[in-house]
């Protein structure tokens, strides 16, 4: 089995607070690390018909015939469980009561802030990195533009097979063909789990709306244009795309700005947080189709982006990263903000990098008190090294 890097800050969590919930999309194997987590905790799924009509009609009778800690899967089955364990763990105060995981953030997350405000742990999990996948440790953040990875490459790894692929467990324990498994994850979970909390009816018009996003992926997003091509209003819109980022399908990504309120305006480029899933959705059909296709550029930057994330997730910490863009059209993949530096970040997904690939950071360092910032470009290319006041870092060492 893959160990993860979450187990750390999961274990953690647990000594610190008597709930922990997981939060993560589906597949994304929330339940195998809690259960090889927490061995000594009882485990039930709310997905069995049985249980989840159990805990819906006596939530109390559900919750007293655990003596000791428990696990409860899939907990947005039944969300009124919240206020019943606020009571529980108010009244027994133990670290690690109660581990509980889910799909839906958007769901979860206003129970929590509801009952479980102060009481809980909320960690995420995402799709395998590349450092799980490769049996390493997890590149630290905090020294990303400092130092230069010095950890040995696979030089049969292939970058294009890998986006292909993507992260999520199941193809990887079960060795399954990826395209035919997304194809399933697809028409099972995305579909099922988005539609239905959104209501939509209209299967047709959903699927047109997620792949119009995905054609959009590393771009600015302009809703009134993404509309028009969906053929619905920009209210809807707004909410189909709010749903698909609170499964942790897609993400985000605001600009920087100094004035905060800006960036809470101006609008967001979008990400999709599995490549596998975006290459399904943009129809590309093989990694060797993916090696020429027009949108090969966004993948890899969406998969630098989602890499990044995950690897902030596993931390249990909250990533702060943007993007950056000047009104003279200069523009900065990534800024990472630690509070006392901007760590810019360029996205190249070429394997040999010429000249032209710093032009942005070294626009980025003419800027003033921005001369010294350390900088980082990620690419496609095997060898880690420093160029031009850069670390320059190979997929394989990113994540």
């Amino acid at each position: 089995m893959i160990k993860r890097h979450m187990e750390k800050s999961l274990v953690t969590a647990a000594r610190e607070y008597p709930v922990v919930i997981l939060i993560g999309p589906r597949q994304s194997g929330k339940t195998t690390l809690v259960r090889t987590t927490f061995t000594k905790h009882r485990y039930t799924s709310l997905e069995n018909p049985d249980t989840r009509e159990f805990a819906s009609e006596d939530p109390r009778g559900f919750l007293d015939q655990f003596t000791g800690s428990v696990i409860l899967d899939e907990i947005q089955r039944v969300p009124d469980l919240f206020s019943y364990i606020q009571g529980i763990v108010d009244e027994t105060d133990k670290a690690g009561q109660f581990i509980l995981t889910g799909s839906q953030n958007f769901l979860l997350m206003e129970k929590v802030t509801q009952s479980l405000a102060g009481r809980c742990a909320v960690l995420h999990l995402l799709p395998f990195t590349r450092s799980e996948l490769a049996g390493r440790a997890t590149m630290d953040v905090s020294t990303i533009g400092k130092k230069i990875p010095r950890r040995k490459v696979d030089e049969n790894a292939n970058l294009f097979d890998h986006l292909f692929i993507g992260g999520y467990p199941r193809i990887y324990d079960k060795q399954l063909e990826p395209h035919r498994w997304l194809a399933n994850y697809y028409h099972t979970y995305v579909e099922r789990d988005v539609r239905q909390v959104l209501n939509v009816g209209d299967t047709e018009a959903f699927g047109r709306f997620i792949r119009l996003c995905a054609g959009r992926c590393g771009q600015l997003l302009n809703m009134a244009s993404l509309a028009a091509d969906c053929g619905m209003s920009a209210v809807t819109v707004k909410r189909w795309l709010s749903m698909l980022e609170a499964s942790y399908l897609v993400v985000l990504l605001r600009p920087h700005h100094k004035n905060f309120r800006k960036r809470l305006v101006k609008a967001p480029k979008l990400y999709f947080l599995d490549s596998g899933l975006l290459c399904y959705l943009l129809r590309i059909r093989s990694s060797e189709d993916l090696r020429i296709h027009a949108l090969r550029g966004a993948v890899f930057e969406s998969w630098v982006v989602s890499e990044l994330l995950k690897t902030y997730y596993n931390d249990g910490v909250e990533p702060d990263i943007h993007f950056w863009r000047d009104s003279t059209g200069y523009e900065i993949d990534i800024i990472m903000d630690r509070g006392i530096e901007l760590v810019p970040v360029e996205i190249k997904s070429g394997q040999t990098i010429s000249s032209d690939s710093f032009k942005g950071l070294d626009y980025w360092r003419s800027l003033p008190g921005q001369e010294k910032s350390p900088s980082t470009l990620v690419y496609g290319g095997n060898a880690s090294y420093a160029r031009n006041k850069t670390t320059v870092i190979s997929w394989q060492h990113w994540g």
